[in-house]
């Protein structure tokens, strides 16, 4: 039998199901129908044979196969994109802006809004990712702006504020009486906002064990759906479908974000884009920032 072929504008709805928080988010990033991204999902479920997203109260969820085809869909875009980018050159004014998933649906908008502002008629691509692979990318030339997090990078870049940080769990959910450790739910290691979220909760004596992680952001909120554990988020933004700030653990200082820019990109682009995710991430007064916990891992 010939092998299944993989629709890219179908794997590209998916990764913005994923990215935006639901099927609504991502028809509006896309500028598509709900219909139509609804249609797209169900043409890679056609073509593999397996269910990629299921049904879960009044929302959905990424099955297992689901998470992994995603992060597959992730690769097969990077390197579809960077091929035409490449082979083709036919784009005219073409900007990449890459992005850690934290926070990425409030990032990636800012950030179109203030390249297309400097530079009018400009298209915008979007990268997802690690932020170790960001800077790879960047330092390689395939990315021109980045935005990460700092200590999960080897290049500090420049400094652009810190990113809230905020419990989740779904309505109602409560931890379990102590000393029974609080579950978490996190993204897999290497990941600083997991280092964060178990060295924040040790400086206050508060035991944890991680109860389940996934290689993506989708995963992890898939996991806390279920009512399994807490996981802790970016807190810009509204929170994601079928959770909410969860205020029974200690609060956790802001984690320091970085953007870096590719040798060579044009100055007005970068300080404007540099600026956007500044007022984003806008720093508190010094006396509403909650203690910053001693570093782990």
């Amino acid at each position: 039998m010939p092998q299944p072929v993989l629709d890219i504008v179908a794997l590209r709805s998916l990764t913005a199901i994923a990215d935006c928080g639901g099927f609504h988010r991502a028809a509006r990033a896309l500028a598509l129908s709900q219909s139509a991204v609804s249609q797209h999902v169900r043409r890679l479920e056609k073509t593999l044979g397996l269910p990629i997203v299921e049904r879960e109260g009044r929302g959905t969820r990424f099955t297992p196969q689901g998470r992994l085809l995603l992060e597959q869909a992730r690769r097969i875009l990077a390197v579809h994109d960077e091929a035409v980018r490449t082979l083709l050159d036919v784009d005219g004014d073409t900007i990449t802006i890459g992005s850690t998933e934290h926070a990425a649906d409030q990032f990636l908008p800012r950030l179109t809004a203030a390249v297309q502002e400097v530079r009018p008629g400009c298209r915008v691509r979007f990268r997802i990712d690690r932020s170790a692979r960001l800077v790879d990318a960047v330092e390689r030339g395939s990315v021109d702006i980045a935005v990460y997090v700092t200590e999960a990078a080897a290049t500090e870049g420049t400094p652009v504020g810190g990113l809230p940080l905020t419990w989740h769990a779904t309505p109602g959910w409560q931890p379990p009486a102590a000393p029974a450790p609080v579950p978490l739910v996190a993204i897999e290691d290497p990941c600083a906002i997991r280092r964060r979220a178990i060295s924040t909760l040790a400086a206050h004596g508060v035991p944890a064990a991680v109860v389940g992680d996934a290689g993506y952001l989708a995963g992890v909120l898939d996991i806390a759906r279920t009512g399994q554990g807490v996981a802790l988020l970016a807190a810009v933004g509204t929170a994601p479908d079928g959770l909410t700030p969860y205020d029974g653990l200690p609060a956790v200082t802001p984690i320091p974000m970085s953007a870096l820019a590719r040798p060579g990109a044009d100055p007005a682009t970068v300080d404007a884009a540099f600026a956007a995710v500044r007022a984003l991430l806008r720093a508190r007064p010094a006396e509403d920032r909650p203690e910053l916990p001693p570093a782990v891992g």
